[in-house]
Order: structure tokens, then C-alpha cells, then sequence
């Protein structure tokens, strides 16, 4: 278990937490003295329609702090409308809730009073107290109930119990724990609440919900709480070994049904799955479900990663649509609602959704009615929900690349273009120990091999598709080998240009109907348009030490002279000016060390060599381009500054 938190002080964590719900919801306030979080006076009137039936029932619910979002965060309007917050893992005082439920809510006026009916009436309104079970909330809760009930407050509890990790033997007359499924008990009785249903009417739907919830979680480790030392007698029982995975822990480190050693996520979530639904479990089946309507809810108990999650939401559901259960849940729930501090689990809950019998509204609409609770995330809509039962539309039409690219009407000459273009590829394979030997010093050593790949793949696409003379047409198919061929950052930013220099080719050109010949001219055009496209991209710019070094001039001498030597040059002069030059970007600025006082940029330096070689000023031939591939001139002299190759 990790013991490590930022705030170890826990009264003053707890404290501080409670006090964050008055941030992030301003409608809800804070008795600090009594760690209670409710409803401002007036909250929502001013939005409230005016066929809206008037509020008759204040829901309080509470517990020991540790399992946020649950429960302060559930405050809000259509869920809760208070919270009573104990220590980490201990529940509050009876003294605490009296307070809730006599002075922190509305409809807590003796039941005689005209705003609620007769006594006991089937329209009279109240406070319902959701409480889950255990032990000490029971106590304290139902203490506090019954002081608020001597006192005339027409007020009743609702005790949810939806684990099933501990069976009906071993429970005994305790019952089963409350865990995750609590809040969907909260989240329907709170939206009948809102809907100014009677406190008999909001009673008996929150207990047909708990009636028909069963959960079950999962945990890799039983979790630390901040301040508190590791218990020696015991402590080895806690540790999870590497392997092992607990079954049916509680939410405050309650020992599991079982220890599980070397199972992956399939076999656990069958396990998980079987207790909560083998009707032939004598000690589990607490709940037959068999509605057409099942609500699934995957929580979170506070440490495993939204990406984890999305693989056990997958997992559940795929196992729950086949064979035995054939289920497929009108309603998925995922998220973090209730937690364990930092727990490395999860929990499964599922509804088995009834009719309220109180002539509607029914558990799916209540489980859909709006709310503004922080803590409770379900943002997809009723709309939604049902729609995707008769709308099952996809987009899977294959999306094609170069064949979808239209002729610019730049036109050349394919085979000498073909001849200068292999040339200049076979010069970056001939540079590739250079390059690899430069970015070794200052960079992580993949750049020349990452050039070679790509100059390597274009080659072979060459000799099965040679080029047509069309610029785009050509240019397009080789973008699409870099893109597949090289990663890495260089990889994106060849893509990017590349793909920027196939846009440029029909901005300069005139179409299929006006070709003109892709002159020195028309290329530099080009060529300008597309770094303006990747400066949009990344802040490198001449100066930087990167391949822009090499780029920029060789194009700026292009479009000055119409030369591609000289613009070739100016290349390999921009190239050797990254010696000694301090890099402002890429992995050289924090690998530091003096690397880049003795050698050049090497993504600047396996340009050069690519414009050199197109240029025809540097000859590699296949014979030449093996030799240098083991040759390891130059090196002594690169690491004593001698000169460049």
C-alpha cells in the first residue's frame, strides 16, 4: 500500500475537502463545526418553473470520509440536500446528524405543521435519512433520527446494504455492507424528492432501490489513511502479494470473500460476476435479476486510471451480454462515486429496475432527472440512451490517402527527377554512422537510423512505383511511406511538411487543365508556403539548432538564385553552423553535457546530405553507401573538433 500523500494531517484533510464542495458548487455551504455540507436556503427557487411542484422532502445522507465524491459531493440540487462527514473511515455523531436533520435542511418543522399535511399523511413531506450499513452509521444515524422524531420532525432512514462480498453465513444478523450502489439509491430518491413527492412515497422507492441493488468489488491493496501508522499485528494479512488480487474487499480495508493469485481481468470480472448473479449461490443471491431493465454502475474506488477503466467497463459488459446472463444494461454507469481513499480497485453494481408503484415516475426516468451535484457524472442524456436502440449507424467507410490527391498540373520530366531523387536518398543511407554517431552524443542515437528507414522505403517504393511526372500525384505517394516509415519527432515533421508541400504544389500550380513545368522557381514557391505551414506547427526557426537550419536556407537560396547547387550549399553551410550552437528545442536541451560544441545538428546534417545528393554535388552509390556504413572515419577528428565531413 503507498503511504505517501500530500496532506497527512487528517483533520485538517478532511476539513479542506469539505470545504472544496463550496467552490465547485456555490448553491451548497458548509457548518464547519459539524463537518456538514448542505443546501443554501433558497437554492434553485429562482430557476425553479412555476408549474414546478414545491420540494416536500430533504434527503440527508453521510458517513465516514474517505469514499469522496461520496458523500459531500452528492449534495446538490435533485440529489442530495446534505451531508454529515466523519473522521477517515469513522462515522459521525448522532449529535452531528440531530444538527442536519433539525437545522441544516428544510421540511423539518413538527409534522403538525399545516406545510406538511396531517401527521403521517400520505402527502405529508419530511426528512429521509440514506444511510449505509454499518455498524456505527446505523447508530448515529438512527439515534439522531430518533431524537428528530421525539422533537415531532416527521423524519425516516433507509439502511442500503448492496455488497455481496461478504455472504448471508458469514454476515450473519449484520447484514450485507453498503458500498457503490448506494448512490444510485441516493440518485433516484432525490430526484423524486425534487419532484415534490410525499416522504411515504420517496421512502418507499428508495427502499425498493436498495432492494434490488447487489455490488461487489475488487482491490489490488488495501489502502494507507493519512496520519495513521501502519498497524504491526495484522500487517502482513493486509499486503496483497505481487499477483494477487482481494475479491469482495470493503470499502474501509474489510477483509474480502477471497484472495485470487495469477488471474487476469476475464477471470476476475467472471468471479465477480457469478456472485452477483448465480441464482443457485444459496449464501449470495440476494437479488433475482431478471428485469428487462438492468443499470450497471462501474466505480471507481479511487486509484485505478480512466484507461484501466475503459477496459473493465468493456470487460463487464461483453461478459454480461453473453453466455449465461444475456444482459445488457438500458443504463452504464463509470466513473469514481465511491472510494476507498487512493483503493487499486473497483466495484460492480448492478439494478434490477422495478416498478415504483407509485403511479410513476419510474427508477430510469429518476436515475435520468437532472441534477447539479458535483459528484455525481452521468452526462449522457435519456435522448441518447434510447435512441441507440434503433440507431446503430457507423462510419466505417475506408478512408483512402494518395489516390483521393488530384493532379496539380506541374509536370517534369519522371526518369531524370527519379535519377536526382535516388541520389539524394542514397546519400542519407551513406551519412546514416554520421548522423547516428552526432545524435549518439547529444540526442538519444535513433535519428540516423530513423533517416534511413525512410530514405530505405521510399527507395523500394520507387523501384515497384516509379514516378509520374506529376508533382502532387508523386509527392503524395512518397508522403504516405514517410508517415509509415518514420516516427519520432522528425518522422511528424517531415509528415507535416511534406504533406504542407503537396497543398503548396496546387496553390502554385494551375490544375490538370493549365500544366506548366515544375521549374527551380515553382518549387521554391512551393517550397516557402510549406515552412510557413510547419511554423505554425513548432517554434524552430534557423537559429535553434534543429533541421530547420538546413531547410530554411537551402529554400531561401532557392527562391534567390533558382539554383538548386548553391541552394544545396547553403544547406550544408546552415548545417555546419549548428556546431557549437546551443539547441533550443528537441531532447538536446535537457540531455545538456558539451555534445553540441563538437558536432553538428544531426537532423540539419542528414538534410544537407539529402539536398547534396539531390544536387548531384556528393555521388553514393549502393558500393559507397555499405563502405560507410562501417566506416568509422572521421570520428576521432569530430570528437576533437577537427572538421566536418
Amino acid at each position: 500500500m503507498s503511504n505517501r500523500h500530500f496532506i497527512n494531517d487528517p483533520q485538517h484533510l478532511v476539513l479542506t475537502s469539505l470545504q472544496s464542495t463550496t467552490l465547485l458548487n456555490p448553491g451548497v455551504a458548509l457548518d464547519v463545526h459539524n463537518k456538514i455540507v448542505y443546501l443554501r436556503p433558497g437554492y434553485g427557487h429562482a430557476s425553479s418553473s412555476p408549474n414546478q411542484q414545491r420540494q416536500k422532502v430533504s434527503l440527508i445522507s453521510g458517513g465516514g470520509s474517505g469514499h469522496e465524491p461520496s458523500f459531500s459531493s452528492m449534495v446538490g440540487r435533485g440529489l442530495l440536500s446534505a451531508c454529515v462527514a466523519g473522521t477517515i473511515f469513522a462515522s459521525p455523531s448522532a449529535e452531528q446528524v440531530r444538527t442536519a436533520i433539525m437545522g441544516r435542511v428544510d421540511n423539518n418543522e413538527p409534522s403538525s405543521s399545516p406545510e406538511h399535511g396531517q401527521h403521517g399523511g400520505e402527502d405529508a413531506g419530511g426528512v429521509l435519512v440514506v444511510v449505509m450499513n454499518y455498524t456505527g452509521d446505523v447508530l448515529n444515524f438512527g439515534l439522531a433520527v430518533e431524537k428528530a422524531k421525539a422533537a415531532g420532525v416527521n423524519v425516516e432512514m433507509v439502511v442500503v446494504g448492496d455488497d455481496v462480498g461478504v455472504g448471508r453465513t458469514k454476515a450473519g444478523k449484520v447484514g450485507r455492507r453498503g458500498i457503490a450502489g448506494t448512490v444510485l439509491v441516493q440518485k433516484i430518491a432525490g430526484a423524486l424528492a425534487a419532484q415534490g413527492r410525499s416522504l411515504k412515497e420517496v421512502t418507499k422507492v428508495a427502499n425498493l432501490v436498495a432492494e434490488n441493488i447487489v455490488s461487489v468489488g475488487a482491490s489490488l491493496e488495501h489502502v494507507h489513511v493519512p496520519g495513521r501508522r501502519a498497524e504491526a499485528e495484522g500487517a502482513e494479512f493486509k499486503v496483497l502479494r505481487e499477483g494477487e488480487v482481494e475479491i469482495g474487499m470493503g470499502i474501509h480495508n474489510e477483509q474480502g470473500s477471497s484472495r485470487e493469485r495469477g488471474i487476469g481481468l476475464p477471470e476476475l470480472v467472471g468471479k465477480m460476476l457469478k456472485q452477483l448473479l448465480d441464482p443457485n449461490d444459496e449464501d449470495r443471491a440476494f437479488v433475482n435479476v431478471n428485469s428487462n431493465e438492468v443499470v450497471l454502475l462501474v466505480n471507481n474506488l479511487g486509484g485505478v486510471s480512466p484507461l484501466e477503466m475503459g477496459g473493465i467497463v468493456t470487460e463487464v459488459v461483453t461478459q454480461l451480454a453473453g453466455k449465461p446472463y444475456g444482459i445488457k444494461p438500458v443504463r452504464i454507469l463509470s466513473g469514481t462515486y465511491m472510494t476507498s481513499l487512493n483503493g487499486l480497485g473497483f466495484s460492480i453494481s448492478l439494478l434490477n429496475v422495478v416498478n415504483t408503484d407509485i403511479g410513476g415516475p419510474g427508477m430510469i426516468e429518476l436515475l435520468d432527472y437532472p441534477s447539479e451535484a458535483t459528484g455525481w457524472t452521468a452526462p449522457i442524456s435519456k435522448l441518447t440512451w434510447e435512441e441507440q436502440r434503433d440507431n446503430k449507424n457507423t462510419r466505417e467507410n475506408e478512408v483512402k490517402s494518395e489516390e483521393e490527391v488530384r493532379p496539380c498540373g506541374l509536370t517534369y520530366e519522371p526518369q531524370e527527377a527519379q535519377k536526382h531523387l535516388v541520389a539524394g536518398l542514397k546519400a542519407v543511407i551513406a551519412a546514416e554512422p554520421d548522423v547516428t554517431k552526432y545524435d549518439t552524443m547529444v540526442g538519444d542515437g535513433d535519428c540516423g537510423i530513423g533517416l534511413k528507414r525512410g530514405a530505405e522505403a521510399i527507395l523500394s517504393h520507387l523501384d515497384s512505383n516509379p514516378l509520374t511526372g506529376d508533382a502532387a500525384i508523386d509527392l503524395s505517394k512518397i508522403v504516405t511511406v514517410v508517415e509509415q516509415t518514420m516516427d519520432g519527432t522528425s518522422g511528424a515533421l517531415y509528415g507535416i511538411f511534406l504533406n504542407a508541400l503537396v497543398a503548396s504544389l496546387h496553390t502554385v500550380g494551375g490544375g490538370e487543365s493549365d500544366k506548366k513545368a515544375a521549374d527551380e522557381n515553382v518549387w521554391a514557391a512551393a517550397l516557402k508556403l510549406s515552412c510557413e505551414a510547419l511554423s505554425k506547427y513548432t517554434p524552430a526557426r534557423p537559429g535553434d539548432r534543429t533541421l530547420v537550419d538546413a531547410l530554411y536556407p537551402f529554400v531561401d537560396a532557392l527562391e534567390k538564385t533558382g539554383d538548386v547547387k548553391k541552394a544545396a550549399e547553403a544547406a550544408k553551410q546552415g548545417a555546419e553552423g549548428t556546431k557549437g550552437m546551443k539547441a533550443k528545442l528537441g531532447r538536446t536541451v535537457y540531455i545538456g553535457g558539451s555534445g553540441f560544441e563538437q558536432v553538428p545538428d544531426p537532423g540539419a546534417w542528414g538534410l544537407a546530405k539529402f539536398f547534396l545528393g539531390l544536387a548531384g554535388i556528393e555521388k553514393s552509390d549502393d558500393s559507397s553507401a555499405k563502405q560507410a556504413k562501417g566506416s568509422d572515419d572521421g570520428w576521432e577528428e569530430v570528437t576533437r573538433e577537427a572538421e566536418l565531413p
